[in-house]
């Protein structure tokens, strides 16, 4: 694999969590793995502190984006972002939130200006963040407000996917509790993800003609409204638009038999209609090596598909599958000529 010059963007993520133990041992096995040069976006000392824990030698070395490429070859590069931190795993600290969203701010701000080729995020403690003031639902949402602040000409439509290696899913409406979800389920919503969907498919990840299953809201996908009208009054007429523009849809499925092998070789993503609903078989089958990718923004960003693991940090006991794939997955998205 040629590699681009530009190196990956990596966000600190929660500072007690294993987002620290991810970068460095993924830099230590980086030619084993065959990852692409990246570097993070964090307090310097920390992730020497880290290591030192993990029983790593701290080969972490100070940068900027310019000459983190170069630095890669030395140790992990670390760009030294938002206020000095101290090393404390597992312990949530209100204090590190605003260093938190500073690292993923920056970020997208070094993809913006061309110094970076993707972003890739590790996990962060929402619950954390809220106590601070900050108030998006996710990573997703947050990078659709930077989009449109750093892209303010181009479209910025965020959508979750998890991608693995036997199954994709996206789930329709995301981050919010489950007795909202038929209330937020419109005909243009679904849509709208089915078209974003179709193209970062065709687009990224090079399918000519993607196949798209959509699950049923409810059991059975309704019975033909005897469990529920939305399968048949929402779903069903978003399916036939989707299918109008030329959008190979199909649905509405019922969940319980849309994720055996056999159902898996008739489409290419699922769309379902809640967060659980495809996040639960996605994660089943493929945990450690799935990929949280964000589609519909004007640039790339993928995510490790868990969360930040208080009781491994700082143990070394970590297993890093799921980040070295967001990086591999970062970097071929960002650069499809190369792969």
């Amino acid at each position: 694999m040629r590699r681009n010059k530009k190196p990956l963007a990596v966000s600190m993520g929660e500072p007690a969590g294993i987002g620290p133990d991810l970068a460095l041992l993924s830099w230590a096995n980086r030619k084993k793995l065959g990852l692409p040069p990246f570097y993070v976006r964090g307090d310097q000392q920390l992730f020497v502190e880290r290591a030192k824990k993990i029983g790593m030698t701290p080969h972490v070395v100070p940068c900027t984006p310019k000459n983190a490429v170069t630095c890669f070859q030395k140790g992990l590069p670390v760009v030294q972002t938002g206020e000095p931190l101290s090393d404390r795993p597992g312990e949530e600290q209100e204090e590190t939130a605003p260093s938190v969203v500073a690292s993923i701010e920056t970020c997208v701000e070094d993809v913006k200006s061309g110094h970076a080729a993707a972003l890739v995020t590790s996990p962060i403690n929402k619950a954390a963040l809220y106590k601070t003031g900050f108030n998006f639902p996710g990573h997703t949402e947050f990078l659709g407000a930077l989009a449109a602040k750093h892209w303010p000409g181009q479209a910025a439509e965020p959508v979750m996917m998890i991608a693995g290696p036997e199954l994709m899913v996206v789930p329709v409406t995301i981050h919010i509790a489950l007795k909202n979800v038929p209330a937020a389920l419109t005909e243009a919503l679904i849509v709208e993800t089915g078209k974003i969907v179709a193209k970062d498919l065709r687009e990224r990840f090079g399918f000519s003609n993607p196949r798209l299953a959509l699950c049923g809201l409810n059991p059975h996908a309704g019975e033909s409204g005897a469990m529920g009208t939305e399968d048949r009054d929402i779903i069903t007429p978003a399916i036939e638009t989707l299918k109008d523009m030329g959008i190979a849809a199909s649905g509405p499925h019922p969940a319980d038999t849309l994720f055996h092998p056999a159902a898996r070789e008739t489409y290419d993503c699922v769309l379902g209609m809640y967060h659980d609903q495809v996040l639960v078989p996605a994660k089943t089958i493929g945990f450690d090596d799935s990929v949280n990718v964000t589609l519909g923004l004007p640039f790339v960003r993928t995510s490790p598909d868990h969360g930040t693991a208080y009781s491994l940090a700082g143990t070394g006991m970590v297993r890093i599958d799921s980040f070295a794939a967001s990086l591999r997955m970062a970097h071929a998205l960002a650069n499809p000529d190369q792969v």
